[in-house]
């Protein structure tokens, strides 16, 4: 029986990460041992990881992570109010298949 994932996702700038993950959307660091290059993060029951990888193109990179909530309303809101960057396209709206 599979019970969790932990994506791993390419990141350019470690203390850039960090700094935004932990600062800005509340997670924490996982482990008492800091990896040259990697970095595990951890907030509630969501568990990401990102390897080092400096010649990183966001533009040109297709991955993507859905991180489910049961309060999206909220979740937007306190981003709007941290003044994190939200997707650039269209504020947050409900898709004809029903996700916000």
């Amino acid at each position: 029986m599979l019970t969790d994932i932990h994506p791993k996702l390419p990141m350019r700038d470690k203390k850039i990460t960090k700094k935004f993950y932990i600062e800005k959307l509340g997670f924490r660091q996982l482990g008492d041992k800091d990896y040259e290059g990697y970095l595990m993060i951890k907030k509630d029951h969501i568990e990401i990881h990102f390897f080092e990888f400096k010649k990183l193109k966001p533009r040109k990179n297709y991955g993507m992570v859905y991180i489910r909530t049961e309060a999206i309303d909220t979740l937007y809101q306190d981003f709007l109010n941290k003044g994190i960057a939200i997707h650039p396209n269209a504020p947050l709206t409900t898709q004809p298949w029903g996700q916000k």
